[in-house]
């Protein structure tokens, strides 16, 4: 920091105050009585100002004009001592005052105290100034002290102090901020200003004067200083404030707010501060090391890690002696101090080494590196002598000798070269060895080599920087500042008090060095920080100058691929011995897109046919045809389809397809037709093909079946004779008439038809006709496994006649199953009689589920009571998925109740007692419980049933199951009202076939009167009631019904059996045959009151009432169980 004196004035009396006019244009002082006017630019007294009658202590000039916005009237409050000074906050919210007795007070606008401090000095240290910091950067106000016990100190608004109070040594009179906060100005009894920190370091002196000084204070966002003194004396100051910095390679390390040093990382940004807490003098940077002088003490940090990005420094040795010197330099373990001609070497330890004196000042010093405690420097000196110095020699070595005084030195990397600014601002460049001058530029006032490449500096001057490679012209582009580094491609430049990295390409040299294709050292500058475009060139131009070393770096840089390997495979064929240089760069001009001059080259080294081959993958056809040579067909084929690829390739197809078929390329002419689905064309090409081109043909047939064009997809696949796939395209058209008649002339195709049929069919939720197809292709356990499935679901669904109906198909399914797999007739024919009882159950049960879940019931009573009697009796223990016990009972107990069978009714409502009855049930049953209590204790004889062989009254809960309790004879019962038939079955006589039985019974002869006689026969088994003949028969009486009285009383069921002469007194129309197809046997039953019509079902073989079934048929037009057409013929 140095203070310059602009101007000084004296008045008459003693100037105990200054103020600034906000805009720093004047001066006010009031110096006794009066006030004077100064011009602060030349310290013109612009006008003295009277007034006051008395001496003027105080003078400020006002912001707002206000003292208090909010109050008309100024208020007055008493204060316990003298005030001497006082100041406001920079928000204008509180005040503090000075006074005689040491106490600061805080008030606030309203004059409130709201803090109160006390100097430790109490009434012997009056607190003579005090000033606010004006900062706006600080958390919290600060407000600065200084008394009469001869010391300064800081405070918080809130009243706490900060830090300790600093001893002055002088009675200060004034104190005050100076740039914003940064620095504080002092003064008082010493008769001089001085500097210090905000923290109250002390860093210099502004100027001495004659008398103590009584004000001091700041020009307005400026860097001047008024100094008023007790003898009237006015000084006007300019502080100058030195840069105090130090550079080595990245690492920038500089002097801020005059007692800290910041090391700057100029590639990562980084920056570290180091607070030293004095007025820092000089800084020296040197690779791990950083010296700084202080006042009293130098003191040399050393990194923590040998980590080139570790910015951790720590304090290694300290030399606590006051040194004067202009310039200071570290090395790795000494300092060197220029003294103006002399220069001293120093150990960390303060020991003096070495000494060198120099025949002229000392102008310009460097480190230019070195082992450690041998490094060497280089010096400039005035005279225009530069000189090298060993840190371990005394004897310093002249480098060159030069007429003019040097201001700047740098040496190359190689250290062959050397830059020189001299005083004229001229950059000289010389060569060390053989002291010549190499070449010189105007306007330069700094230098520096770039670290990684030996033929480029840079030098500024004139707000240009100008960049320089070997003996090329300079580039030139604007930058402000001194150049102090040049690292790759980045350029340390400083301006003002900041440095900075500019990145700067360097494409403007490396294109110097293209021109002369010198693609090394241009590789070299590239390497340092260019564009990818000027890489690609580099690349380029080093391929066509055949350096294939330096393009294969180039293009690694940019990435490309294609280049790469175009250098590669030219590589390779250099190893295996080609040599033709023509050849390889006919290569590099076809990837650079000259055909051309590729195509000359080819033809010059006598490849024509490359020549042709790039044409034709160029789709260049008519190039191409200057090449092809004696009109080879082959080539000329090759030709045509490569043509025909390029047409295709340029959408224009139906070119393409035209080139195509003239040059027998059928498959991809197809395959164009088939993609812009020409179908005309398809046809076209297929019918002029022949049926032995198999491949092009099937290819068509498939496109025209893509194209929904199936019959002429047909008629192509009969031209090629291929029946499967003309049954697959049938199949996957849903052409099924057509698949149908083709596998009645090709049964081998049978299976490939009905089964995907039969899946169609399935997915179109057509599953009893799915059935049957599988059934006809075959595939039983796909039907079986279709039939469970809507079995399964018609239970889930609650569609019991469905159920049956299915379960019906199930069995008729298991019963062919039998018939044709005599492995499984066992299992099947179980499976049978299965699937019939469940059958019947779930027909019965849809009546009752109808009944209970319908608000209407489309049944009469007795059918309800007759369908749940036989459910009762007919349900096996474990009672099928989807029947209700509850529902069953419910429906029994409720028409028992209705047709007078109060008896049963009452059992069924005993029953449901100890069953889960759900809710909706529950209010009837019970409350049928109760009322059948009302009722007989019998039940209705009308309602009893009737065996029709033995003539015995049967309950109507029957323990046995729907056989009589007398003769075990099974009931037949009819499948829609559930009545007990009038029906008996009878067994033929061992010996006679169905046959014969159909023929004996179709005779219809006249019965002569005879004298039939049972035969009772027992055997182990069972117990067969025959009726035979005998030669004595007599009466005309039917010898059938003649015996059927017959009392048995037996527990074992006796079946009837009859003759041949038995077979042949009976009428046709009293016989019902089932017909069951084998391994069944035919059942036959004989109708006991012929006048009652019975009609059995010729499908399924239920029995009904004629008149039932007629209505019913008329209803729903076919079987009400197993659904067959009226109109359907008969098994």
């Amino acid at each position: 920091m140095r203070a310059v004196l602009t101007w000084r004035d004296k008045a008459e009396h003693c100037i105990n105050d200054i103020a600034f006019k906000p805009d720093g244009t004047q001066l006010i002082l009031a110096a006794g009585s009066r006030l004077l006017v100064y011009d602060t630019s030349d310290g013109t007294l612009l006008q003295p100002l009277k007034g006051h009658k008395d001496t003027v202590y105080c003078v400020a000039y006002a912001k707002d004009g206000l003292w208090s916005p909010e109050q008309k009237s100024v208020s007055k409050h008493k204060s316990s001592s003298k005030i001497i000074c006082c100041s406001w906050t920079n928000d204008g919210q509180y005040l503090a005052l000075g006074m005689f007795n040491g106490i600061i007070s805080i008030r606030n606008k309203n004059g409130e105290e709201k803090v109160k401090i006390e100097r430790p000095g109490g009434s012997l240290s009056p607190i003579w100034s005090i000033c606010w910091n004006p900062s706006r950067e600080e958390r919290n106000d600060i407000l600065a002290v200084a008394d009469w016990g001869q010391k300064v100190s800081f405070y918080q608004l809130s009243g706490k102090q900060i830090g300790k109070d600093r001893a002055l040594n002088f009675d200060p009179c004034c104190i005050s901020y100076f740039t914003k906060g940064e620095y504080i100005l002092l003064g008082g009894s010493d008769k001089q200003v001085s500097l210090f920190t905000k923290d109250g370091v002390r860093l210099g002196t502004v100027g001495e004067q004659n008398s103590w000084v009584w004000t001091c204070q700041a020009k307005p966002d400026s860097n001047y200083v008024v100094v008023g003194c007790q003898d009237g004396t006015i000084s006007f100051y300019q502080l100058i404030f030195s840069t105090v910095h130090g550079l080595y390679k990245d690492r920038y390390a500089y002097r801020d707010s005059m007692t800290d040093v910041i090391v700057q990382h100029l590639i990562t940004e980084q920056k570290v501060r180091i607070k030293c807490k004095e007025l820092v003098k000089k800084i020296a940077i040197y690779r791990n090391r950083l010296a700084i002088q202080l006042p009293e003490k130098i003191l040399i940090y050393e990194l923590y890690s040998e980590d080139l990005s570790d910015m951790h420094y720590r304090v290694k040795e300290k030399i606590i002696k006051k040194f004067e010197c202009n310039l200071l330099v570290v090395c790795a373990n000494h300092i060197i101090l220029c003294q103006e001609k002399r220069l001293q070497c120093l150990s960390f330890s303060g020991v003096k080494e070495r000494e060198w004196q120099m025949e002229s000042l000392i102008r310009y010093i460097k480190v230019i590196g070195g082992p450690p405690g041998r490094e060497g420097l280089l010096v400039g000196l005035k005279n225009g002598q530069i000189l090298k110095i060993f840190v371990d020699n005394l004897f310093a070595i002249v480098l060159l000798k030069q007429a003019t005084a040097v201001r700047c030195l740098d040496m190359s990397a190689s250290r062959k070269k050397l830059a020189v600014v001299d005083e004229n601002d001229t950059c000289l460049v010389y060569d060390i060895d053989t002291k010549e001058l190499l070449f010189q530029e105007p306007n330069a006032n700094s230098v520096a080599w770039n670290t990684q490449c030996e033929d480029m500096l840079c030098f500024s001057g004139g707000g240009y920087l100008n960049i320089k490679a070997s003996t090329f012209p300079v580039h030139r582009q604007k930058l402000q500042g001194f150049v102090v580094g040049y690292n790759g491609s980045k350029i340390f430049c400083l301006h003002v008090f900041s440095i900075s990295a500019v990145e700067v390409p360097q494409s403007a040299p490396m294109y110097q060095y293209l021109d002369r294709k010198l693609f090394k050292e241009a590789y070299q500058i590239a390497c340092l920080g260019v564009t990818d475009t000027d890489w690609r060139e580099l690349a380029m131009e080093a391929l066509e100058g055949l350096d294939f070393e330096t393009a294969k770096k180039a293009f690694i840089r940019v990435q490309d691929l294609r280049y790469l390997e175009l250098i590669s495979s030219i590589e390779e064929r250099k190893k295996r011995g080609e040599t033709n240089n023509d050849l390889f760069l006919a290569d590099v001009f076809s990837y650079q897109g000259k055909f051309h001059e590729a195509a000359k080259l080819y033809k010059r080294s006598g490849h024509e046919n490359l020549a042709l081959e790039m044409y034709t993958d160029l789709c260049m056809f008519e190039y191409a045809k200057d090449f092809l040579g004696s009109g080879d067909p082959k080539e000329t084929k090759m030709l045509i389809t490569k043509q025909a690829d390029w047409a295709r390739n340029i959408k224009e197809p139906k070119a393409a397809v035209e080139m195509y078929i003239s040059a027998g390329e059928h498959v991809k002419a197809i395959e164009i037709c088939g993609d812009h689905g020409w179908v005309d064309m398809l046809i076209d090409i297929a019918r002029k093909l022949d049926k032995a081109e198999r491949e092009p043909l099937l290819l068509c047939a498939t496109y025209l079946k893509k194209l929904d064009s199936p019959g002429y997809a047909a008629e192509t696949y009969l031209k090629m004779g291929d029946l499967k796939s003309l049954v697959q395209l049938h199949v996957e058209t849903q052409r099924w008439d057509e698949a149908f008649a083709l596998g009645e002339k090709h049964p081998e195709f049978k299976d490939d038809i009905y089964m995907p049929y039969a899946q169609w069919l399935a997915e179109n939720d057509r599953f009893e006709e799915a059935q049957k197809a599988f059934h006809k292709a075959g595939r039983q356990r796909e039907a079986v496994q279709v039939l469970e499935q809507l079995t399964n679901n018609a239970v889930a669904e609650s569609r019991f006649n469905d159920a049956a109906y299915y379960y019906w198909m199930l069995s008729m399914q298991c019963l062919d199953i039998a018939q044709a797999d005599p492995a499984q007739k066992d299992t099947m024919l179980g499976k049978f009689y299965h699937f019939q009882r469940l059958a019947e159950l779930y027909h019965g049960y849809h009546a009752i589920h109808r009944h209970t879940e319908d608000p209407f019931s489309v049944h009469r009573p007795e059918t309800l009571f007759n369908i749940s009697r036989f459910l009762l009796h007919s349900l096996p223990k474990d009672t099928p998925s989807g029947i209700s016990k509850v529902k069953i009972l419910f429906t029994l107990a409720k028409q028992s109740k209705a047709l007078g069978a109060y008896r049963l009714a009452r059992h069924a409502y005993d029953k449901l007692r100890g069953l889960y009855i759900p809710a909706r049930f529950q209010k009837s049953i019970e409350l049928g419980t109760l009322t059948i209590r009302a009722k007989p204790f019998h039940d209705s004889e009308e309602l009893v049933p009737l065996c029709y062989r033995c003539s015995t009254n049967n309950p109507l809960l029957n323990n046995l199951g729907n056989v009589c309790i007398n003769c075990r004879q099974p009931f037949i019962f009819s499948a829609s009202s559930y009545d007990v038939l009038h029906l008996v079955e009878f067994y033929l006589e061992e010996g006679i076939t169905d046959e014969e039985a159909i023929s004996l019974i179709d005779l219809e002869v006249l019965r002569p009167k005879r004298d039939d006689r049972q035969l009772e026969i027992a055997n182990n088994s069972s117990q067969i009631l025959r009726l035979v003949e005998t030669k004595d028969s007599i009466g005309d009486e039917d010898p059938f019904t003649a015996k059927l009285s017959f009392e048995q009383g037996g527990s074992e069921f006796v079946p009837v059996v009859v003759s041949r002469l038995v077979l042949r007194s009976m009428s046709r129309r009293d016989v019902l045959i089932k017909r069951w197809p084998p391994p069944l046997r035919w059942q036959y039953f004989r109708s006991l009151l012929p006048d009652a019509s019975i009609t059995m079902c010729p499908s399924c073989f239920q029995m009904f009432h004629s008149e039932d079934y007629e209505l019913l048929v008329l209803q729903h037009g076919c079987c009400p169980y197993c659904r067959r057409c009226k109109d359907d013929p008969g098994p």
